[in-house]
């Protein structure tokens, strides 16, 4: 078992064994404050998911990467959370299927932004960085370096930092959801090595999902379609008005974050994104092929991952 999947496995572990839910009223939900939770970011801010929900107390939380929050998910302080393909995978199969795949939510939206390299192998020896062991930017990474014969260090580090570390040198490279590529890019003169539609079927793979609890599928039913409907009435708002939407993306990540993305940093991140309700079973089925080969998970049945509508 190599390092990556040692930490993985030793902290979901931990969560099967000790967490337990929670008991408290109405629904929970998390989400990451990045463009590619678009959905999440303005469904919350304007009060959507509340409001769909009626009397039913809605409470949001925030992550700073995908495991983190699969960790609350698995640990009962959620009952659904917009996260990344690989970490939803990874919960699903070390809680034996509690974890599902309700929508997909966006597809695109990650790069491989490097200061000097212009070919793979220009990254050999090199400092790389992903936002977190077992996230989708860290097996993107670790998987085309692995089909490329790359040998380079790859540190699982904050976005924020990565930003930081990369504008004063210390990194080469880093695979980086929006609208943290495009800051790489017009904040740190960094240059797009890859783009990850370009590495799948017709450019589309599925950057964020939406997951559910089973237990919250069992006995809330109403209260997960009341969520279901409001992001897919998010989603197709996207889909009509995408300048209008990525302006309102922008004021709730502004109000997390205290930064308002420049206009030329949202448009670039925006442009290599798209909303979507289609989970994209085939490039989930894909991307569990991946996490078996660098050793994050076994061969598992995927069979129950996208729950039926």
């Amino acid at each position: 078992m190599g390092p990556a999947r040692a930490l993985l496995s030793a902290a979901l572990a931990a969560l099967l064994l000790s967490g337990c839910r929670e008991s408290r009223e109405g629904l929970a939900l998390g989400y990451l404050v990045n463009v590619t939770h678009g959905q999440a970011l303005v469904g919350v801010e304007e009060g959507r998911f509340a409001e769909a929900l009626g009397a039913t107390p809605f409470t949001a939380r925030q992550f700073g990467s995908g495991p983190a929050a699969m960790e609350a998910l698995l640990a009962g302080e959620l009952d659904m959370a917009y996260v990344g393909a690989a970490p939803a995978i990874v919960a699903h199969v070390r809680s034996g299927g509690r974890v599902r795949v309700l929508s997909g939510a966006v597809s695109g939206g990650a790069v491989l932004v490097a200061r000097s390299a212009r070919r793979p192998e220009e990254l050999s020896g090199k400092k790389v960085a992903a936002p977190q062991i077992g996230n989708t930017q860290d097996v993107a990474l670790r998987h085309w370096l692995l089909e490329r014969g790359v040998r380079a260090e790859v540190f699982p580090l904050a976005s924020s930092e990565i930003l930081g570390l990369f504008a004063r040198g210390h990194l080469e490279a880093a695979w980086v959801p929006e609208p943290w590529g495009a800051r790489l890019v017009h904040e740190a003169g960094g240059r797009i090595l890859v783009d990850e539609r370009e590495l799948w079927p017709e450019g589309r793979f599925p950057a964020t999902v939406l997951v559910v609890t089973e237990e919250a599928l069992e006995e809330r039913p109403a209260e997960v379609a009341a969520v279901l409907r409001a992001h897919e009435a998010l989603t197709e708002r996207w889909r009509r008005e995408p300048v209008e939407f990525a302006r309102e993306v922008n004021t709730a990540f502004s109000e997390l974050t205290g930064k308002k993305l420049s206009e030329e940093v949202l448009r670039d991140a925006f442009s290599r994104m798209e909303p979507t309700a289609d989970p994209m079973a085939s490039a989930l089925e894909e991307m569990e092929r991946r996490l078996v080969e660098l050793k994050y998970l076994p061969r598992s049945d995927l069979s129950r991952l996208v729950a039926r509508r």
